[in-house]
């Protein structure tokens, strides 16, 4: 059977053949597409690099002293950002501190370490930190109640939060406990003088 008598056959049964697939127009929707999403990226990133760029006038983070005394506490676990204190959703991305990391804490009588494998390690002195509390939530991540450990802590002239989250939950409880007392030892040495 030549083409054009099975072109008349199918038209006399009331069959079609199947529409053949307009690939310019497929091709030029995805091209689309994966332009619209380069563009929302790049403007993310503009969005990161901006927000950094307003909060420059923070100072540099101080780091931790030679020889540090032993120890009171130590956790490893996952630092997931800092804000302004007090305003969850106001990410600090200046000097790394905007970039989540596995974290290693440890607290000692001069203050708390925080080393970030692959992120900027800082040092908060026993006389900048200002409190701790359980937290649900940082900008960027929310969890149940009580499941992150907020720590407070001045740098500079602004207060800072800062969140973490212990491999093993159930020390958090004792971290809050710890930097709350030291807070008010420093505070009543600090009151004395």
């Amino acid at each position: 059977m030549t083409p054009a008598l099975f072109l008349l056959a199918a038209e006399a049964d009331g069959r079609k053949s199947a529409e053949v697939t307009d690939w310019a127009a497929r091709l030029g929707w995805v091209a689309g597409l994966i332009l619209f999403v380069a563009l929302v990226y790049w403007l993310m990133r503009q969005g990161w690099k901006w927000r950094g760029t307003l909060q420059g006038d923070l100072p540099d983070l101080p780091t931790a002293p030679d020889g540090l005394p032993a120890h009171r506490l130590a956790m490893t676990g996952r630092y997931h950002g800092s804000t302004t204190a007090g305003q969850w959703l106001d990410r600090i991305v200046a000097h790394g501190l905007g970039a989540r990391s596995r974290v290693e804490l440890t607290l000692t009588d001069v203050g708390l370490d925080v080393v970030r494998p692959g992120a900027n390690d800082f040092f908060v002195p026993a006389g900048q930190l200002r409190g701790a509390r359980l937290d649900k939530g940082i900008a960027g991540k929310v969890l149940t109640e009580g499941g992150l450990l907020v720590v407070t802590w001045a740098h500079g002239d602004k207060l800072i939060d800062s969140g973490f989250r212990s491999d093993r939950a159930a020390e958090h409880a004792a971290w809050v406990e710890a930097l709350n007392s030291m807070n008010q030892t420093n505070t009543t040495e600090g009151a004395e003088r």
